[in-house]
């Protein structure tokens, strides 16, 4: 029996030709996979996340566009996100009544530039910088979380927006803005 098990057990010549195929075959069709499908998933995600966190700062101003709740008026810092940078978010060196405001402002203003491709590398640069404030001073073992996060903003920032975006749109009229 141990024979049949060791004999049995050598790949045969066609079927190492056969997974060599298969795989080279599916390594190219993966590869056909679009840049700017990617870039574009990485900038709605990346934007998505930080826009609902911001959300999360402010009063008066809903607009969740995964729920489809709007609810219009002028925004202000809530009283619980002021408590949040008190606590939980306290930074060093920046008081929690400018920190608090500072994270609000970045979590919807660089998220919308992302999301519609402006400015898109610089954005994901000020989201990358936010991460790694979060992932060292307030959240130390959400590393995963916010590698992730990591990831879809290098690749933005190494690969540029797509070609779903202002940014391809005014790199194509002007020549500045590679992609």
């Amino acid at each position: 029996m141990s024979t049949f098990i060791a004999a049995s057990s050598k790949p045969q010549p066609g079927l190492v030709a056969s997974v060599t195929r298969l795989l080279q075959k599916t390594t190219a069709l993966f590869s056909r996979i679009p840049h700017s499908l990617i870039a574009l998933l990485a900038r709605f995600s990346v934007a998505m996340t930080f826009w609902l966190s911001g959300q999360t700062k402010i009063e008066g101003l809903v607009l969740d566009p995964i729920n489809g709740t709007a609810q219009l008026g002028v925004p202000r810092i809530s009283d619980s996100a002021l408590e949040l940078f008190r606590s939980e978010y306290a930074l060093p060196l920046i008081p929690p009544e400018l920190a608090a405001p500072m994270a609000a402002v970045a979590e919807h203003v660089f998220p919308l530039l992302l999301l519609v491709g402006l400015a898109s590398r610089l954005s994901a640069l000020a989201l990358l910088v936010m991460t790694l404030v979060i992932q060292v001073f307030v959240y130390p073992s959400a590393f995963p979380t916010h590698g992730l996060w990591a990831v879809s903003m290098l690749y933005i920032m190494a690969r540029g927006p797509g070609v779903v975006s202002l940014d391809h749109w005014i790199a194509r009229r002007t020549g500045v803005w590679a992609r």
